[in-house]
């Protein structure tokens, strides 16, 4: 598959998509851009703004199997992963596998699961497999965790993710509520049809997502360009504001954000644009503030905001372009 047919097949999974999803264009697109990157999405957003219908609307379009986890204090380990259990007939254990076990997983209000159950999740996000009672079983290809958690509800009852396991997101957004004229939209989409939930057809096919995913592999990316992304990731390591800045693993993950955005634009080189346009939804979850930021009142995507404009971009030129 090449860069044309990339960007072309991204804009009819995004279309799809926003026949059934009402939000903002921007964040599908992020959220699109880390499937094809290989990675997982941390949704962060009330309820009611359409994180569940999005998820699914994604995995009906991609043509992926899908499966949703409701996270709950009382969740064990095993009924994420599976378990074996002992088939009377064959007189032998047999293993059961859980949710886990399809392309799109939606781990739905994830911070309500007790830490051990998070990371059941942890081993499956990073590895694309599960180990249950020392025996290895492996994860469907393509394999996503689009993980949701409600930003208002964080005290008592939750269980707020460690860093170890946010830094398994690829991206972190948020849908946001809509404007005036997509809200009116929603009345009127929900007038036309006589079910409570819209649905996305399908677009794609499994073996579709495979040959997408690889296209970035492809991509190059210009030395000034691979220089500005380093030199943003080391800037908030320096930070006063930050304690811990992005790691290494980070500057890589922004690195292969930006050539899927690449490709989705269907262009076969990545830009300092890109680097700016995907940062803040890679880096901003990956900061560690210092206390006394917290005190002033100062956020992470503050601080990448500040970065981007202080950061020196490099001129585009013809050479990294070709």
């Amino acid at each position: 598959m090449d860069v044309t047919t990339a960007g072309s097949l991204g804009e009819e999974v995004l279309e799809e998509v926003s026949t059934a999803v009402v939000a903002d264009e921007d964040v599908l697109r992020t959220i699109l851009t880390a499937v094809v990157a290989r990675g997982h999405v941390l949704l962060e957003d009330v309820p009611g703004t359409g994180k569940t219908l999005t998820a699914r609307s994604f995995a009906t379009a991609l043509g992926l199997s899908f499966n949703r986890i409701q996270f709950t204090p009382d969740l064990l380990p095993t009924d994420v992963t599976g378990t074996y259990v002992f088939d009377e007939r064959e007189r032998e254990f047999e293993f059961n596998s859980g949710p886990v076990f399809a392309n799109v997983v939606l781990a739905d209000e994830i911070n309500r699961a007790s830490p051990k159950t998070q990371a059941a999740l942890l081993e499956a996000m990073e590895e694309g497999q599960v180990t249950v009672d020392g025996t290895t079983h492996d994860l469907p290809e393509p394999f996503v965790v689009i993980a949701t958690q409600n930003p208002v509800e964080q005290g008592e009852g939750t269980f707020p993710l460690p860093e170890a396991q946010k830094d398994r997101f690829l991206v972190k957004t948020g849908l946001g509520y809509p404007d005036e004229a997509g809200e009116r939209s929603l009345l009127d989409r929900r007038e036309a049809r006589d079910q409570p939930t819209p649905s996305a057809g399908r677009v794609l096919s499994r073996d579709d997502v495979l040959l997408l995913q690889r296209v970035p592999e492809r991509l190059r990316v210009a030395d000034d360009v691979k220089a500005y992304l380093v030199d943003l990731v080391r800037a908030t390591r320096e930070d006063p504001r930050v304690s811990v800045g992005v790691s290494p693993r980070g500057c890589q993950r922004l690195f292969e954000v930006c050539r899927a955005r690449a490709a989705l634009d269907g262009r076969e080189y990545a830009t300092p644009d890109d680097v700016k346009a995907v940062a803040p939804a890679v880096v901003t979850h990956r900061l560690v503030l210092t206390p006394d930021a917290t005190v002033e009142d100062t956020t992470r995507s503050d601080v990448v905001a500040d970065l981007l404009k202080q950061v020196t971009v490099p001129r585009p030129t013809p050479e990294g372009q070709r």
